[in-house]
């Protein structure tokens, strides 16, 4: 799914990307569907997400998104135009994986230079929490021109799953060199949904006991993002509390358009840019396409784990590593951060050093 926007320009640049990892390394095919969803198409059709859409992405071995939404196009009801979020619900893509990395050259936010070091991944459920009512219309207990409800909601099905998943996630991290070190990031001290939500971690870890735990409650984690961020390596976290989070932690390594996305269940994956979709520079050359790219290398890596084909897997790595070394090296410059290269030039650069 394009989407809206620079959905659309984003998009085309990862399917050149990942076709090129592809014939690069070999050994596994991909065949794409294309669903016409979002606010264009809603403006245009009165529905979100064409007809049989979501049947259709429910099929599909991985789902990629553009980006979705335009400012001046809104339900009846003052909303954003979202089917993704009905998507996250309806295949309950409870672990929302949001990797934070600072690259070479790239913007530096904070003067400490252990900030060069940042490299961690928070991990949002994203299908309940406090987006519980913003899933599906109409789950609002109260709801009328005196006074509106939302719902916070933590389960234990899907908070366990959640743990376990950023448990296995650091042992997956740790194998590779990284820490392998899980936080969970609550308001415990406050809420009761907090305390159920620390309650659980604290039963699953008893499971992967050999992994090292640390508790941060979320306006601390805000507070530690800015003081030693470089400390961290998985984060767990309830659902609105890792959307702005993982805002956060995307500014400090750039911006936006540095932060992919996976969001994954038990038996769908659905991979986009954490960005909006910027129409006003649509179609302009001017988006960083690295958001979506990046998204693109966890949604071959989730391939690969899905298929057991570990040539996705290389294929993934190869994508990663070309967007390292082309900072390392300064050959990418995004405009976004103040240089002169657009979406093309990134994006024909990375192609060069993939080939190679």
């Amino acid at each position: 799914m394009k989407g809206d926007g620079i959905g659309v320009d984003v998009t085309d640049a990862t399917l050149a990307i990942v076709d090129a990892a592809k014939n690069k390394v070999g050994g596994f095919s991909l065949d794409y569907q294309f669903i016409q969803a979002g606010a264009a198409y809603y403006q245009q059709t009165g529905q979100d997400i064409e007809e049989g859409g979501e049947q259709v992405a429910g099929e599909a071995d991985a789902i990629f998104l553009g980006a979705i939404g335009l400012p001046s196009v809104r339900y009846p009801d003052g909303t954003e135009i979202s089917p993704h979020l009905r998507l996250r619900d309806r295949f309950q893509l409870y672990a929302g994986v949001r990797p934070v990395r600072a690259f070479p050259n790239g913007p530096k936010r904070l003067s400490d230079t252990r900030a060069n070091d940042i490299d961690m991944v928070i991990l949002r459920e994203s299908t309940e929490g406090l987006f519980y009512t913003a899933a599906v219309h109409n789950r609002c207990p109260v709801e009328s021109d005196h006074e509106v409800q939302d719902v916070m909601s933590i389960t234990r099905d899907t908070t366990e799953k959640l743990h376990d998943f950023a448990f296995k996630l650091a042992e997956k991290r740790k194998h590779r060199g990284k820490k392998g070190v899980v936080t969970c990031v609550d308001k415990a001290n406050v809420f009761k949904s907090m305390a159920f939500f620390r309650k659980i971690f604290d039963e699953r870890h008893a499971n992967y006991s050999h992994t090292e735990v640390n508790y941060n409650y979320v306006d601390a984690q805000a507070l530690d993002f800015i003081r030693r961020p470089w400390d961290f390596d998985v984060l767990v976290t309830e659902n609105i509390f890792g959307d702005i989070l993982s805002d956060l932690a995307g500014g400090l390594v750039g911006g936006m358009g540095m932060a992919a996305c996976g969001e994954i269940g038990d038996n769908h994956g659905l991979f986009q840019p954490a960005h909006g979709s910027a129409p006003d520079i649509m179609g302009q050359d001017k988006a960083n396409p690295l958001a979506a790219i990046l998204s693109g290398a966890l949604m071959l890596d989730y391939l690969a784990d899905k298929s057991a084909n570990t040539q996705l897997a290389d294929a993934a790595l190869l994508i990663e590593s070309a967007v390292y070394d082309c900072f390392s090296d300064n050959t990418i410059r995004p405009m976004e951060f103040g240089g002169d290269m657009g979406t093309k030039a990134v994006t024909d650069t990375l192609l060069e050093r993939i080939s190679r």
